[in-house]
């Protein structure tokens, strides 16, 4: 690629980089790549970028206005994710990185061989990991190995946002991974009528294509990490990548890779999870007998998919030290039988939540997600029918009322959306942050129907309780000195 600027002006692309003057003025930059991917992207800049060095690795960042003063930590940041990635995948592609602020508007993220491309939104003081580990992985899942078409696409978005909660696990400890899952599995389970390995089906884009491919696939990601184990899960992972660099890739190449490096068959788990659409819904039974050496637990693990086989963990919590023990679910009944020392107290199916499962809180949680959905997309017919299942699930929801408030306030229907606001309040306080941005909308209620006194003391009541999720205390001190006026969309 030749790319002709007025002078001043530098290009950053993907391959081996060479300039000479161009006839008339100007500067002729050439990028020659000879690897089969995707090096077709090129960013035109003035100025001089931030160059920043740590561990051995070299980052080029691009930003400008206030985003300059992040490109030390991005740097900084994006090396420490090199170095990790590089542990569990292998060497990259590229080891020094160009980063490029772009414009508002602009997706998020976006990566290209050797180059990553930022959204403004995505640049703060604070280096939004996410956005940047997804981005980062992509060298690998995306530059590296590239699906074959895009039944296959659940490799790559799926690896890629796995990825986030492998470096959170890593930077923040195991809870943060197990956080990340959930609100991965609960957008995954809002797709049900389309298999992974269809994913052609669906719009590119749309808001089920990425619940499936991104979303589903990190899921199966995780799930094949628990049934195999971490030594063997990322041996197969290195391994699929090194035998498969700069190629189109298939699920079945993936599966191959695995099963040669965890000694398994395992065709039964790409059936229910890549091939197959539904997820299981656990039930527990279990009877506690006495022993001449102390307990025994003997129960069944009950669901409704006839094929479904999975390794599923138990946990009995007892008088004493707990008991884990790891089951063979197959068919629509299991049982197991557990001997324990100390007296059992209670049972646990799948503890760590290893398994994407529904449950009557999952069912809460989906319904939620799936009305979100709805109003990104300014569906609010469908998104309240969403929250309604939700509500008739679990009545004290206190996120689907508060999600019906705010479906209300954007509707100008003030009354009930303080009424569900106040229901929100009422119920499970879960999450704990609906209790100060329910405050903050009920002030902002007030402030548009010229109550100004009730406003004030809806801000102090969110003032109170210290919560600055999504910035709320930086909103409460804006509308405690100005009254709040009404905007045309408004969403936390």
């Amino acid at each position: 690629m030749n790319i002709t600027v007025p002078q001043g002006y530098t290009v950053a692309g993907s391959g081996l980089p060479s300039s000479k003057p161009a006839a008339g003025g100007g500067t002729v930059f050439t990028y020659e790549f000879n690897k089969p991917s995707f090096p077709g992207d090129i960013a035109v800049m003035k100025g001089e970028p931030a160059k920043v060095s740590s561990g051995g690795i070299t980052t080029t960042l691009w930003f400008r206005g206030p985003q300059a003063d992040s490109a030390n930590a991005y740097g900084e940041r994006t090396a420490q994710m090199l170095d990790y990635f590089v542990s569990l995948f292998g060497l990259a592609p590229y080891a020094d990185m160009t980063i490029v602020e772009t414009a508002d508007g602009a997706p998020n993220g976006y990566s290209a061989p050797g180059l990553i491309f930022l959204a403004p939104r995505s640049i703060a003081k604070e280096v939004n990991d996410n956005v940047l580990a997804n981005q980062i992985a992509r060298q690998w899942w995306e530059v590296n190995v590239s699906p074959i078409n895009r039944n296959h696409m659940w490799l790559e978005n799926g690896m890629a946002l796995y990825s986030e909660g492998l470096w959170a696990e890593h930077d923040k400890g195991p809870s943060a991974l197990e956080q990340r899952m959930h609100d991965t599995d609960v957008t995954a389970l809002t797709v049900d009528d389309v298999p992974l390995i269809q994913a052609s089906r669906l719009d590119d884009y749309s808001p089920e294509y990425w619940a499936l491919t991104a979303s589903k696939g990190a899921a199966v990601m995780s799930m094949l990490r628990s049934t195999i184990g971490d030594e063997k899960f990322f041996a197969g992972i290195k391994d699929f990548l090194k035998q498969n660099a700069w190629k189109s890739v298939t699920t079945a190449d993936f599966r191959t890779a695995c099963e040669t490096a965890s000694g398994q068959e395992l065709r039964y788990f790409f059936i229910q999870w890549v091939e197959n659409n539904l997820a299981p819904e656990f039930k527990l039974e279990y009877t506690i007998f006495r022993t001449q050496k102390g307990f025994r637990v003997q129960g069944k693990i009950s669901q409704d998919l006839d094929t479904f086989r999975m390794p599923v963990d138990l946990r009995i919590e007892t008088e004493g030290n707990p008991e884990e023990k790891r089951v063979e679910v197959m068919g629509t009944s299991s049982e197991f039988s557990v001997d324990t020392f100390g007296k059992p107290k209670s049972v646990v199916i799948d503890p760590g939540n290893k398994v994407l499962r529904l449950s009557p809180q999952m069912r809460v949680d989906v319904a939620v997600r799936k009305g979100e959905q709805f109003v990104q997309i300014g569906e609010f017919a469908e998104a309240l029918k969403e929250y309604q299942r939700a509500l008739d699930t679990q009545k004290t929801s206190s996120m689907a009322h508060y999600r019906v408030g705010e479906v209300f306030f954007l509707q100008h229907n003030y009354q009930s959306a303080v009424n569900e606001f106040r229901e929100a309040l009422n119920g499970d306080n879960n999450p704990k942050w609906i209790e100060v941005w329910s405050h903050i909308y009920m002030g902002k209620i007030f402030d548009i129907t010229g109550q100004r006194e009730r406003a004030v003391n809806e801000y102090t009541l969110a003032q109170r309780t210290r919560d600055n999720t999504q910035n709320a205390q930086d909103e409460i001190e804006k509308y405690l000195h100005t009254p709040y006026a009404e905007k045309s969309k408004e969403l936390v």
